[in-house]
């Protein structure tokens, strides 16, 4: 079989493992950011054993590989309820470990964007905000953030970009990912390169459209700013 007939034969393996990975991605972006700003606030902390905490922290996790990581969480947090039902047709349950793999993973990059992003904002920025009687908690969510945010979209992006690609790695899971799912059609057909070559496609496609899309974000932001 051509790369054509295996396309239109098993096309539907294909769908249904790019909507898991769309999921797993969008959700393990938002809850990396979440976790990411926190372990940046605690990395910028005077407090010494916070700041060496999220120091630590960040240095595990970036010098360790992903895969690792996603089997400690898979096997030695295994006593943890996960929601049941699905999420666009996925379900929670399993998709769960990985995605609270790939979040504690993605934190710590994204730690250090945010925390590269709000030592860039100037600061006189917080001095002003103190002399006009605001707290450091107050001058931190009015001024600095809101501007350290524009500068670390960007950033942000290609993190939702990379994670697209990385979340591959949950088919040894079992996870009916992308990848999970053409080794199905590989196993079906007997004919792996040109499956292989159909995937690649998707996750081009992929992150071809969310390229896109950033860059249209970005640019109405920096028109609001005008």
């Amino acid at each position: 079989m051509n790369i054509a007939d295996i396309f239109l034969n098993y096309y539907q393996y294909f769908l249904r493992g790019t909507r898991t990975t769309i999921v797993v991605s969008l959700v393990t972006v938002f809850l990396g950011s979440i976790l990411g700003c926190f372990v940046a606030l605690l990395r910028l902390s005077r407090f010494r054993p916070l700041s060496g905490f999220a120091r630590l922290y960040i240095t595990v996790i970036r010098g360790t590989p992903l895969l690792v990581q996603l089997y400690i969480v898979y096997y030695q947090l295994h006593f943890i309820h996960y929601p049941e039902g699905t999420f666009l047709g996925v379900e929670l349950a399993r998709i769960m470990p990985p995605i609270l793999a790939l979040s504690i993973n993605s934190a710590a990059y994204v730690a250090e964007v945010i925390r590269a992003g709000i030592q860039a904002v100037d600061a006189g920025q917080t001095e002003a905000a103190l002399s006009c009687g605001m707290t450091q908690g107050q001058a931190m969510r009015y001024i600095v953030m809101p501007q350290a945010i524009k500068n670390i979209l960007p950033a942000i992006g290609n993190e939702f970009i990379t994670m697209v690609k990385e979340t591959s790695i949950i088919q040894y899971l079992g996870i009916s990912d992308l990848m999970y799912n053409n080794g199905i059609v590989v196993t079906a057909t007997y004919n792996p390169l040109p499956c292989y070559y159909i995937s690649a496609m998707f996750y081009l496609a992929l992150n071809v459209i969310l390229g896109k899309g950033l860059n249209i974000f970005e640019m109405r932001l920096k028109r609001s700013e005008r």
